[in-house]
């Protein structure tokens, strides 16, 4: 009788079991839903030891015995590093099941890949799927998956969301601002809100009702009123009423649900529900939570998310806190929420989706993750970039924090504007708070500055919704998530690594979040980057960079560095046309990076429905731009969409914002506005290119950063003596002046503050 079973899924993805009493599992489980890989060729032998088997980037060596560390071994021809069984080497970790309560880092939970190359995931305890239903494994012994990908990230996860199941897209609704807030509101004061925002200018997608959409003053008798599934009519008189008109604006509708204490007699659906059950509901005895019952699943659903459903919730806020045992030996409750919860909300054709917090390896199949309840500090902030990014490594691609925090802390203007800027560049952006009277994150009731800062990065938030959706597309046909480490994309330069704040955010865009508080002399913030080799462009001053380096690079409140590389397109929402709602645009502003050529598949489908899995429904419309540098020429343009063209959006304005090029250039046929200041050139086409087209710019040469007028800025801005500034830009005239040019040596011998030195230092990288 054979012990063990080892099965080579791919040349650098293996999986070891050893059961004693040889009986193996091929049946789905809670991580793992498909093994059926394509065959991989691999040799095997007998050994002195036992046997030996290699693959094109493995070789496992096994003495035929219980796993033991001297019996098991594989060695990554890639660097030659050798695992043993139990090993976990320096691992990259992946995520958490929460940040509840946290104030900076928590302890995460191992990834797929480490400083060695090799990581395992262990599949041991996990519950087995057959025929949809949750059933406890019989005999546990050991089974693992072995990773060893070295430094191939993207290639590790694609093995891995094979072996477990894509990361499926989100409504594209979920991509819009989410308001969210712990508080007592009536239909009347949700409305107003609604209207107050309408009021900014500031558009929102998602309307979050916290637990006090239901009752939550009981008789003691049935307990507390943290769980609960009955509207208070005395906050919202008419349900359907209030959904109905939250959805004439344009936003969609979740509902918190707290399920661990089932469904009491006082609740509307009680009595329904305890007859179906085979409860005595005479006696009012309580219908306790068991997500491990098919049947109670069956009858819960029925009469609380499908009838609440039909009235208008779009989906679920999960929010369960009440630990990991439930009534099957070894699984999580929270796990079979999820599970379940996300195949329900996908009835009828409709696009999944949910809001709760992960649960282990395989949760990126139910997205969206909940993040919990944080502190409102620069701590918290200072983790969350990292956090995010560093979920990728086990395939976690979809967190929405509290942003802008959740309870306690203290009071910061420049902190919350910090928190929001990340935010918008995150997966999910999500106001949320307490229920404290001074947890204030209206735009309208920030100060001054603040207000117009919030205002505008909300607003940029849904115009980065067409960008955003494709690659949230992109994510899953090539299974990459949209926020990652930088090492994913540049893997051999060991400056990627090691980075806290900074990450890609999709394929044409380089963030870095500003975590910190100003500084009192520059009066900026800074984040530490690594910028890899290319022409790159801030998008919101224009500056352009020669990349290659790392280091700091300094803001004021007003932004957060976001970069991209020559080439890079990027289609944003026209501003005049976003709203609550987030249809396929009707005006487009393509933004494009002078210096190389490039091109961009722009995605596009109804938003809400599963018919992206197979590609029906899809519209794909290709932009592009070539840049000859040699001849000064460029030429930039849309092919003609292709997939269903019902969805194509006739006479769609379309704008070319186009970063980079020299104020000399010429447009040819339409007419161009340039902006001196950021160096971007804005074409107006109107709807003339909707079907296909290009345009011919000509004197398209590449504009030089206007250093002396950025160190002015610097040195105006400084908190430092007016004859400081006055000598340092004296020197600045009279060096850049000349064709050998010593400032930068000059200045690092000044007496003067070293941060304001290293703040004008980030311009030696500018082009």
């Amino acid at each position: 009788m054979n012990k063990y079973r080892i099965s080579v899924l791919t040349d650098r993805l293996v999986r070891l079991e050893y059961q004693a009493d040889g009986m193996f599992v091929d049946e789905p489980t809670q991580i793992v839903s498909n093994r059926m890989f394509p065959a991989v060729s691999y040799k095997q032998w007998k050994t002195e030891k036992g046997i030996c088997i290699e693959t094109d980037g493995l070789i496992i060596n096994y003495d035929e015995q219980e796993f033991s560390g001297f019996g098991l071994s594989i060695t990554l021809k890639a660097n030659n590093n050798t695992w043993t069984y139990n090993e976990t080497g320096r691992n990259f970790l992946g995520t958490a099941r929460t940040l509840d309560e946290a104030d900076g880092p928590v302890r995460l939970e191992n990834g797929l890949f480490s400083e060695e190359g090799f990581a395992v995931i262990d599949d041991s305890k996990s519950a087995l799927i057959v025929d949809g239903q949750i059933r406890p494994r019989v005999n546990v012994g050991i089974d693992i998956y072995f990773f060893g990908y070295g430094r191939d990230f993207k290639g590790g996860l694609k093995a891995f969301y094979t072996l477990t199941g894509k990361a499926p897209m989100i409504p594209r609704y979920a991509l819009g601002n989410w308001w969210s807030r712990f508080y007592k509101y009536t239909e009347a004061s949700y409305l107003k809100l609604v209207d107050d925002f309408k009021k900014e200018k500031v558009p929102f997608s998602v309307a979050v009702i916290d637990m006090d959409w239901h009752i939550t003053e009981v008789d003691s008798k049935y307990g507390n009123g943290w769980t609960g599934y009955t509207w208070d009519r005395n906050l919202f008189p008419e349900p359907a009423r209030f959904l109905s008109r939250l959805h004439e604006d344009g936003l969609a509708v979740t509902l918190n649900v707290h399920p661990a204490d089932g469904i009491r007699g006082y609740e509307e659906m009680y009595q329904d529900m305890a007859k179906e059950l085979g409860v005595n509901y005479e006696n009012e005895e309580p219908i306790a939570f068991d997500f491990t019952d098919a049947r109670f699943r069956e009858i819960y659903f029925k009469y609380i998310n499908h009838f609440y459903e039909d009235m208008g919730v779009d989906f679920w806020w999960i929010d369960w806190q009440q630990g990991t045992e439930s009534n099957m030996e070894g699984v999580d409750p929270l796990w079979l929420l999820n599970h379940y919860y996300y195949l329900d909300s996908k009835r009828d054709n409709k696009r999944g989706m949910i809001f709760s917090r992960y649960s282990g390896p395989g949760s990126h199949r139910y997205p969206v993750g909940f993040s919990g309840d944080t502190f409102a500090t620069w701590r918290s902030l200072d983790y969350q970039p990292f956090f995010t990014a560093n979920a990728a490594n086990i395939g976690y691609g979809c967190w929405s924090h509290d942003i802008c925090g959740h309870m306690h802390g203290d009071k910061s203007d420049e902190l919350q504007i910090r928190w929001l800027q990340f935010g918008v560049f995150s997966p999910i952006m999500r106001l949320h708070s307490s229920a404290n009277p001074f947890f204030v994150k209206e735009p309208w009731n920030q100060p001054g500055e603040y207000r117009e800062i919030m205002d505008r990065f909300m607003r940029l938030r849904h115009r980065l919704i067409p960008y955003m959706y494709t690659m949230e597309y992109l994510a899953y046909k090539e299974d990459l998530p949209m926020i990652r480490q930088m090492y994913f994309d540049y893997p051999e330069d060991e400056r990627a690594y090691g980075l806290n704040s900074e990450y890609a955010f999709g394929n044409q865009l380089i963030v870095g979040a500003i975590t910190k508080e100003v500084d009192k002399v520059s009066r900026m913030g800074a984040v530490n980057m690594f910028v890899p080799s290319g022409r790159y462009y801030d998008l919101f001053t224009g500056i352009s960079y020669n990349g290659d380096f790392k280091g700091n690079m300094f803001r004021t409140v007003n932004t957060i560095p976001v970069l991209m590389k020559a080439g890079g397109i990027i289609p944003l929402e026209s501003e005049e046309t976003i709203s609550n709602a987030t249809n396929n645009p009707t005006a487009l502003d393509i933004v494009i990076a002078a210096g190389a050529d490039g091109c961009f598949e722009l995605y596009e489908d109804d938003g809400i429905s599963d018919n992206y899995v197979d590609g029906q429904n899809c519209l794909f419309t290709k932009i592009w731009v070539e840049h000859n540098l040699e001849k000064q020429i460029m030429d930039v343009g849309i092919d003609a969409p292709t997939g269903n063209q019902d969805l194509l959006i006739q006479n769609r304005k379309i704008s070319f914002v186009i970063y980079g090029l020299n104020e000399d250039c010429q447009v040819q046929k339409y007419e161009s506005t340039y902006d001196k200041k950021k160096h971007t050139l804005t074409i107006d086409v109107e709807d003339a290119l909707n079907k296909g087209g290009s345009i011919r710019i000509v004197n398209a040469m590449l504009a030089n950063n206007d250093i002396l007028d950025d160190i002015f800025e610097i040195l105006h801005r400084a908190y430092i003596t007016y004859d400081l500034k006055e000598k340092i830009y004296n020197i600045a005239l009279s060096e850049f002046a000349k064709n050998d040019n010593n400032f930068w040596d000059i200045l690092e011998e000044l007496d003067a503050p070293s941060v304001l030195k290293e703040a004008l230092r980030e311009l030696k990288w500018c082009c």
